[in-house]
């Protein structure tokens, strides 16, 4: 079964690091997804741009709506996302453990849909 482990980092945590301990944490996370792929379970996997450079669309009474930003003001923003693929959630949640975003943030994991 496919899993998806969503980093959700809190973003002050991330700015109020000190250069040093900062690219020490995403050389963590580099790490991290490197073992994942080691292991073989590792089935994609992206880092995304800081919240702040989203652009939320709405569509509301037949028009669309663009507002710059997140959706709302969040303590803990969606960082990145591992894909991965595992026999069993229990394997997963130590994968998910062990991920960086778990020390400043959390790791939300949840079973892909199979479509089609």
């Amino acid at each position: 079964m496919r899993y998806i482990l969503m980093s959700h980092v809190d973003d002050s945590a991330l700015t109020a690091m000190e250069p040093e301990e900062f690219q020490a944490t995403m050389g963590r996370f580099v790490s991290f997804t490197q073992a994942l792929a080691e292991s073989g379970v590792l089935r994609g996997a992206e880092q995304l741009q800081p919240a702040d450079t989203a652009t939320t669309v709405r569509n509301r009474q037949g028009e669309v709506l663009l507002t710059d930003g997140p959706y709302a003001e969040l303590a803990e923003s969606f960082g990145g996302y591992w894909i991965v693929e595992a026999t069993d959630l229990d394997t997963v949640l130590k994968y998910a453990a062990d991920c960086p975003a778990a020390d400043f943030g959390s790791v939300e994991v949840r079973s892909l849909a199979e479509l089609g």
